[in-house]
């Protein structure tokens, strides 16, 4: 399937080549992510024809040369960040995440929307053995994006309190994993959302409600899955003094005007930017330990662009999945 001109098409295309360390992987399943609607939105520029996707799990098909650390037919995972320089002061540094030549699946290089795709090895994940392809797809962005803004929520105190804005793939995923920390989870939705307030309660959420409402008792940490700039004061406001408020996505609307009390009582407004290689190889094994499993729509590729409609309209709880025969 090949996104261009704001339309997702499908197209006919031979088998690519692995380059130089590069990948040949048949892929298996692909997670749609809203990230992908901002693509087809326009709201992230294309400076072309583009097969998106960027949760993909898949098997080895053949290894260009050089590349190593895998064997033909083992699962693999490929994931948003594609490749980085490796030699600039943010890939020196550890945060590779921020790399200002990066190149991403599905956005900057061809994903996994299809049959088959190259990518560079040293990108890859050996995937945990046990869950299934459609179990595994969203971790490959919604769980590690959810993990890193996890984890940035953190900083600097410890937190007892947790709120998640916008109950989606990320949210779902991370609210397990929260709950195995031992964390208080309290879950916001649009206000009518019955169907995911009722998933968060059922994965062990201690409250559901709408997004306009304050929480039961103050947060110590709120994270923003939701690409809804008017989300932000109202999340600060619930969150205690010296709190934190993560943006998770990639794209969200304007901010709007907000008192500095909002802000006020060092609490810290922050974003999340992509992900790297090491919050992949930290997360994957905490997920399988603490039993994090996707809630999952599936659909035929043939139906990315049914899929892409429903998550717009959120015509399902959980995740998207893409599945490749």
């Amino acid at each position: 399937m090949v996104l261009q001109d704001g339309r997702l098409a499908p197209v006919l295309r031979p088998s690519p080549h692995p380059a130089p360390g590069e990948l040949l992987v048949r892929v298996r399943a692909c997670g749609v992510c809203r990230t992908d609607l901002h693509l087809l939105d326009g709201d992230l520029p294309l400076t072309g024809p583009i097969v998106p996707g960027h949760e993909v799990v898949g098997e080895v098909a053949e290894l260009g040369p050089g590349a190593h650390g895998f064997d033909v037919g083992q699962r693999v995972g490929v994931a948003w960040l594609g490749s980085t320089c490796g030699h600039c002061t943010y890939c020196r540094q550890g945060t590779e995440n921020l790399c200002d030549a990066a190149v991403f699946t599905g956005w900057t290089r061809d994903g996994g929307y299809a049959q088959m795709l190259t990518a560079d090895a040293r990108f890859c994940f050996p995937l945990p053995e046990g869950p299934s392809d459609a179990d595994l797809a969203p971790l490959l962005c919604a769980g590690l994006i959810g993990f890193r803004a996890w984890r940035m929520a953190g900083e600097p105190a410890r937190v007892q309190r947790l709120g998640l804005y916008g109950f989606g793939a990320a949210a779902h995923l991370l609210a397990q994993l929260a709950k195995a920390e031992g964390q208080k989870v309290y879950a916001f939705t649009k206000p009518d959302d019955r169907a995911a307030q009722d998933l968060a309660i059922e994965i062990g959420c201690l409250w559901a409600g709408s997004s306009l409402q304050p929480p039961p008792e103050p947060l110590d940490a709120a994270i923003l899955f939701a690409p809804s700039g008017d989300l932000v004061p109202l999340a600060l406001r619930a969150v205690r003094k010296g709190g934190t408020v993560v943006c998770g996505g990639i794209h969200m609307s304007q901010i709007p005007a907000m008192d500095y009390a909002d802000l006020w009582g060092e609490r810290r407004l922050v974003s999340v930017a992509n992900l790297t290689r090491a919050d992949a190889l930290d997360y994957f094994p905490r997920a399988v330990r603490a039993g994090v499993k996707a809630h999952v729509k599936t659909y035929d590729l043939r139906q990315a662009g049914q899929a892409l409609a429903d998550l717009r309209e959120g015509a399902f709880t959980g995740a998207a999945v893409l599945m490749v025969r």
